[in-house]
């Protein structure tokens, strides 16, 4: 028999704000921006590049699109920062809460994923 998850309501108070902090990042985005030093140096000044599929595509941006991007992608960072927390907290409540099988030797905290 599947068991659900715990009510929201339930959740630990860091793992209620790990959420509410999701909640609240607007537009994300992939890849990298490079800004060059000086207009004319051969290329656009903004650049925007990510990985499609197996290449990596590069676009020319405006100003007011790389300013733009460059939030998004700190967004973006942001995100994987929180989900990893969130995570490490489901594991760590998962092994304190949950019953295990017995072991002849401790699991170390590399193996339970709480490094």
């Amino acid at each position: 028999m599947k068991r659900s998850s715990p009510p929201p309501t339930d959740l630990p108070a860091a793992y209620r704000r790990l959420r509410q902090r999701l909640g609240r990042i607007g537009w994300i985005a992939l890849g990298s921006l490079l800004e060059r030093g000086q207009p004319g140096q051969g290329g656009p000044r903004h650049q925007w590049s990510r990985r499609v599929g197996h290449k990596t595509v590069t676009v020319a941006l405006s100003v007011e699109q790389f300013a733009w991007l460059q939030e998004a992608i700190a967004n973006q960072r942001q995100v994987w920062d929180i989900l990893l927390q969130m995570q490490q907290q489901t594991l760590a409540y998962m092994w304190k809460n949950l019953p295990s099988t017995s072991r002849r030797k401790r699991l170390s905290k590399k193996t339970l994923g709480l490094n």
